[in-house]
């Protein structure tokens, strides 16, 4: 292997300031540990009021935690995805627990991979607020009131009300993070093609 070519100080700097990012995932991390400490708060909330609950409550409580999940698995896509492509290798070919989306990441990649993530996220707020919704005109969702819907509210304000309006806005908001996934994965898909044509255009592949 041939060594490493040395930079001039400005560009040393330069590419050494990728470092200034770390910070930023170890942030990420902490948030990550704020999340399993609310999953595990609201997971015994769960078991322990589930009789009193009826079943409609326990599958906005179970959607909840299913949200806690997905953006769980939201961070760790942006914090080692994030991390390998934009500050230093992990170097984790060959380890047995490698993410197998991880040995081909890069910006485009994890682009349309967190637009997935984000669409499965807002799949969920939309399910619950069908759910919630029963019959529309102004329902109360208070995290105190008499449903106990606590763990379904994870991250929101403590009181909201639904409304038609509300959730045609929620809906059409769905439908414009799938649009933009598409657009995401379209123009993916176009830059590698012509990135394809252009390597095979080089001389060197005229005769292959």
């Amino acid at each position: 292997m041939s060594p490493s070519p040395r930079l001039s100080p400005v560009p040393s700097l330069i590419f050494a300031s990728r470092w200034l990012q770390l910070p930023l995932y170890l942030g990420l991390i902490l948030a990550q540990g704020v999340y399993v400490f609310l999953f595990g708060k609201e997971l015994w909330h769960l078991i322990h009021e589930a009789p009193s609950l009826g079943e409609q409550q326990i599958m906005l409580i179970v959607l909840g935690l299913i949200d806690v999940v997905m953006i769980s698995n939201l961070l760790v896509m942006v914090i080692v995805g994030g991390y390998e492509t934009f500050v230093s290798r992990l170097r984790l070919e060959g380890h047995p627990d490698q993410p197998e989306w991880l040995s081909h990441v890069n910006a485009s990649v994890l682009k349309v991979k967190l637009a997935m993530a984000i669409i499965g996220i807002s799949s969920i707020h939309l399910l619950k607020t069908f759910i919630a919704a029963g019959a529309l005109g102004g329902i109360p969702l208070c995290a105190a009131d008499k449903i106990n819907v606590a763990a379904s509210q994870i991250g929101e304000a403590n009181c909201s009300a639904l409304t038609a309006d509300g959730v045609m806005w929620q809906t059409i908001i769905h439908c414009v993070f799938i649009l933009s996934a598409i657009g995401i994965a379209w123009t993916d898909r176009l830059m590698s093609s012509a990135g394809a044509h252009a390597a095979a255009a080089q001389p060197g592949h005229a005769g292959h």
